[in-house]
């Protein structure tokens, strides 16, 4: 049969255009069967992750607990009034925080409190923050609660949330060593996705709460955030529970403390007890203080500025940062350099008053002199013409070689972060720092505890203690850690020698008020240091010790600004917390 021209080829193109399409409808088929049935699951994921907002949210801090288990530093509700942002949506976001800012204004009348929040803050909310409720007050009062429960049918989008903020309860008591936080971002988890939101917790900003704020801190946890379109939040969960710090638990005696901060009360000045067998730190205050509760959770500027103006100072740890010259209770440190340059203790020296080198005149306290006096008897009466005397014959360097014996001219190693290295002065020292070269008349002055030297309370408590019992330790705050100590480069009987005459200080000389009534002897050293001059000069006074005055298990220094002297000014209170300690005898 024959056919036309052309109908062959007509019929192969339908076939092939056919073929093209049922090709095209399988590899459809087959992308709508991996689309819908292979990744259905992935898919599902990805939707619902792009609708989730991850909020990482702070551990609670660990607390401080003195050595008997008192609370210094704890966690406690804190109730606020916040706004969940997605209640007062409008179709523009201008509208949006216009109607925020009107049900706040409304809610501040309620509750009977003005808000701070104004529409700047609000639209800064909305644009950083649209899924996490606004805070609108902090530290609702009971009777702001009460009123707010009583209309919280008229307050919808509004609600009481609680969280956890740092609290001191003995407020100003031992407040330098403590320390305070304040409000930062939590640290993110390590191998966690990001986060989209960082809530704020406590961080440590000063004394313990910084040295130890690794330590304390909790381990964060998340929650999770169901967003609409537009980032308005409808649901949420908790993902990670949040983990609480571990507590910390300090040497302090809270009893001695708050003894000592009696004693300090209306003075400036610190004092600083140790155990002297392991460096265990039982007191150490400072005074003035404040109230570490106003830094929680943020310090008011003008608190701030009032705080750091301040001319006495209450934001320093006079204990372990102030520098002082130290004053007779460096003697018998220089007592140890004389002997170490076998200068014998029983050694007699003729005090007439006043000593004398080149033109400098240092007047003993007594007018007209002790007479013959030994070291013991020296250091009894705190004669200042023994003392230069004897630092002049042993000379500069055996002189500072026994400070530096004792750990002075450099810190002392404990675990707190405010402590200064104080001054062990050399013709170095005083060419770098004053422009001048070492003169004959520095080292008398130095070998009385003035001039440039310089030490901190705790610096002269650890001298106590190692007098006391012949080694050196690295005091320490936190408790149970082991006890590290170095011996003392003197012989027994060098110790011996200083010891007795340090007994004899409180048996009737210049400390003997320091040891009236006591059930225990104990051994001490009185110290007046007078700085400026003109209508600036004062006294600062001192008085260091331990006790019992055998085996002793205290040693102490007390130092009081704008005193009038040692014996009188600082052994008395020094005598209340030891009596505190170890009672008074009985009659």
């Amino acid at each position: 049969m024959n056919m036309e021209r052309g109908e062959r080829p007509q019929g192969m193109t339908c076939l092939a255009v056919g073929a093209l399409f049922l090709a095209g409808f399988a590899a459809l088929a087959m992308r709508l069967k991996d689309v819908q049935v292979d990744q259905v699951a992935a898919l599902t994921y990805d939707a619902a992750r792009q609708s989730i907002r991850r909020v990482r949210v702070p551990g609670a801090r660990g607390r401080i607990l003195a050595s008997g288990g008192e609370v210094l530093a704890a966690n406690r509700p804190a109730r606020s009034i916040v706004l969940n942002a997605e209640a007062f949506q409008k179709r523009t976001w201008a509208s949006t925080a216009t109607n925020i800012f009107a049900a706040v204004t409304d809610a501040a009348a309620v509750i009977g409190r003005p808000s701070h929040i104004d529409i700047a803050d609000i639209e800064s909310h909305l644009k950083r923050k649209l899924a996490r409720p606004l805070v609108v007050w902090r530290n609702v009062t009971d009777d702001e609660l009460a009123r707010f429960s009583e209309h919280i049918d008229a307050l919808e989008g509004f609600e009481c949330e609680e969280s956890l903020e740092r609290h001191y309860p003995n407020g100003t008591l031992a407040s330098h060593l403590v320390g305070y936080v304040g409000r930062d971002r939590v640290e993110a988890l390590e191998g966690d996705e990001s986060v989209n939101y960082i809530d704020f917790e406590m961080r440590g900003r000063g004394g313990l709460e910084a040295r130890y704020d690794s330590f304390l801190r909790g381990v964060p946890g998340q929650r999770c955030l169901t967003v609409d379109a537009r980032g308005f939040a409808h649901s949420e969960w908790t993902q990670i529970e949040p983990q609480k710090g571990p507590d910390l638990r300090l040497s302090l005696d809270l009893k001695l403390q708050r003894e000592a901060e009696k004693q300090l009360e209306g003075h400036c000045g610190a004092c600083v007890a140790l155990d002297p067998r392991d460096g265990s730190v039982l007191v150490m205050a400072s005074s003035p203080g404040f109230d570490p509760n106003d830094f929680v959770p943020t310090l008011p500027a003008a608190l701030w500025k009032s705080l750091s103006a301040d001319p006495a100072k209450p934001l320093m740890c006079r204990a372990s940062a102030g520098t002082y010259a130290p004053g007779s209770t460096f003697k018998p440190i220089t007592a140890f350099a004389g002997m170490e340059r076998g200068i014998s203790s029983g050694a007699v020296y003729e005090c007439v008053g006043a000593y004398k080198i080149g033109g400098v005149r240092i007047r003993c306290t007594r007018t007209w002199g002790h007479g013959d006096m030994d070291l013991r008897h020296a250091l009894r009466e705190s004669c200042n013409p023994f003392f230069c005397d004897l630092g002049v014959k042993a000379g500069t360097n055996a002189l500072m070689g026994a400070a530096r014996a004792f750990g002075l001219g450099a810190k002392t190693g404990i675990d707190f972060p405010a402590e200064a290295a104080g001054v062990v002065p050399d013709d170095e020292w005083k060419r770098e720092h004053w422009g001048e070269r070492w003169y004959p008349g520095d080292l008398p002055q130095m070998a009385i505890g003035q001039g440039m030297l310089l030490v901190t309370p705790l610096q002269m408590a650890r001298v106590a203690a190692a007098i006391g019992t012949g080694y050196l330790v690295t005091p320490h705050l936190k408790a149970g850690e082991p006890a590290r100590r170095k011996e003392l480069p003197f012989s027994a009987a060098m110790l011996r020698a200083v010891r007795e005459g340090m007994e004899m200080v409180v048996d009737g000389g210049t400390g003997r008020r320091a040891g009236d009534g006591l059930a225990v002897k104990i051994a001490g050293k009185t110290g007046t240091a007078e700085v400026g001059s003109g209508a600036t000069r004062r006294k600062n006074t001192w008085f260091i010790a331990y006790a019992p005055a055998k085996n002793p298990t205290l040693a102490i220094a007390m130092v009081i600004e704008n005193g009038d002297t040692g014996g009188g000014t600082t052994a008395p209170k020094v005598r209340e917390i030891l009596k505190a300690r170890f009672g008074e005898a009985k009659s």
